[in-house]
């Protein structure tokens, strides 16, 4: 990392050909690259999103800039006075005019006027996303770090420009991205920035819920989740957006008998999952999987605290929660609800009595499901005992093994009858009714409990028995 005290010229790492063509285009111009790219670049991560900010007209230095590149599209959102190009390598480039803002405070709309590029770093969110770079010719390559945020980036610390709480008020949607960013790069949140968050976290109320669920869920996709969402807890911001949360914090304790906090253990299972999983509709598996717990939660004198049902409670939970979290309702909120539902089952057949029948089911209820169920489990091994943590995996490794077993013999993840109901109908002549039903429905019953194979030629005679038994013969 650079020394703050130096000046700072990047031109050698400004790689990409789009730098020098702007340079070429507005030779003179007060032109600059600035903020994610610029703090990317200087902390050695990919970034293909570049800003592109210029003292004069943005969306006419972008239809310039399209026209050298030979770019397919301008898209012009002249309510914001920007544009944007996409480049054949991926690169999105975002052309704006320097600006300042000023806010109202019902809304996180500024108004905006003209201004200098001294005015468009001041409004920027962090010190670390204020960073900007020379294009223009004669100072090409020079950075300008007007509030020292290189600084910020060595000390790994998220600030913001001007008094944090203006900041927060103004635009309350920053709290989360300042949380976000902390989590995405692990970094800490100044603790002046911490207190303005808890000062104005009712604020967030004015803010969509898909733009909150949008930095929560970057927050998610974080390499360690549990930064962001102890930071949500600690500056309130948590139990106003996601109370069903909160609610698993604490521990109780009756005669000496405790339950764990699920709140951070919760936490714990996200951060297991997460190296083994970019599929972030498993994390919220497993942010949801023991959601069900608060309401569930019972004390027994003789064996303590239970939470019987939690899955099935919080499996019911989770199309309420995606909801009013404007999260997706088909697929994949199908997906969670199922995971949730099961994600005791698996455990269950650590049990060395387990039989057969059992995994079938669990297989044939999971579907193609069955790995990311299997991942969520494993995850959710977890405990302060090291040596009691392994003795379940080693567990659930059998379990992981004999479901691989019984895979390669039954063929039950993909499971599809083998007989179907228009043979059914066929066979002994009958139309939709009470019989089919209850022949397909033994059918499967008895391939999962073992009693056949699944194979054609078993589920056919198992069928004409069953059918012989209804009264039913064969046509």
């Amino acid at each position: 990392m650079y020394s703050t005290q130096e000046h700072i010229n990047l031109k050698d790492d400004l790689k990409h050909p789009i730098f020098k063509i702007i340079s070429e285009i507005a030779p003179q111009e007060k032109v600059f690259v600035i903020g994610g790219f610029v703090r990317d670049l200087l902390l050695n991560r990919p970034c293909k999103d570049i800003d592109i900010v210029i003292e004069g007209s943005g969306i006419d230095l972008a239809h310039k800039v399209a026209e050298k590149v030979n770019a397919s599209k301008v898209s012009v959102f002249k309510n914001f006075g920007t544009a944007m190009i996409r480049l054949k390598d991926g690169y999105e480039i975002e052309f704006v005019g320097a600006r300042r803002e000023s806010y109202n405070r019902d809304s996180r709309n500024p108004i905006v006027e003209d201004g200098t590029i001294e005015d468009d770093q001041k409004r920027r969110d962090f010190k670390i996303n204020a960073l900007a770079i020379h294009l223009n010719q004669r100072n090409f390559g020079d950075l300008v770090d007007p509030f020292n945020g290189v600084q910020d980036l060595k000390d790994k610390l998220i600030r913001t420009p001007l008094e944090p709480g203006v900041t927060y008020s103004d635009d309350p949607l920053r709290m989360m991205r300042a949380i976000r960013f902390a989590s995405q790069l692990g970094f800490s949140v100044h603790y002046q920035s911490l207190n303005a968050i808890k000062e104005h976290k009712e604020r967030i109320k004015i803010i969509s819920q898909e733009r909150i669920t949008e930095e929560l869920n970057k927050i998610i996709r974080s390499d360690k989740p549990s930064i962001g969402f102890k930071l949500l807890f600690n500056t309130g911001l948590l139990e106003i957006i996601f109370p069903e949360m909160i609610d698993l914090y604490g521990v109780e304790e009756i005669n000496g008998k405790a339950h764990k906090d699920n709140f951070y253990h919760t936490l714990e299972v996200l951060d297991n999952i997460a190296p083994n999983t970019d599929n972030i509709w498993l994390r919220w598996s497993a942010i949801m999987h023991d959601i069900g717990k608060p309401p569930t939660k019972r004390f027994d004198e003789k064996i303590g605290w239970t939470f019987h049902s939690h899955e099935v409670v919080g499996s019911k939970m989770v199309p309420k929660i995606f909801k009013r979290l404007k999260l997706p309702l088909d697929s994949q909120m199908k997906y969670v609800k199922k995971l949730v539902f099961l994600h005791l089952r698996p455990i269950a057949l650590a049990n060395p009595n387990a039989k057969d029948a059992a995994y079938r089911r669990l297989m044939f209820e999971a579907g193609n499901d069955i790995d990311d169920l299997l991942t969520l489990c494993r995850a959710d091994i977890t405990s302060k005992n090291e040596y009691k943590v392994q003795k379940y995996l080693d567990r659930f490794d059998k379990v992981e093994k004999r479901i691989a077993q019984i895979e390669e013999s039954d063929r039950i993840r993909n499971w599809q009858p083998p007989i179907s109901g228009d043979v059914i109908m066929q066979v002994f002549g009958i139309g939709p009714s009470y019989e089919v039903g209850k022949i397909k429905n033994d059918i499967k019953e008895a391939i999962l409990d073992g009693n056949i194979k699944n194979d054609y030629d078993q589920a056919y005679q198992l069928m004409l028995e069953i059918g012989e038994k209804l009264g039913l013969e064969k046509k």
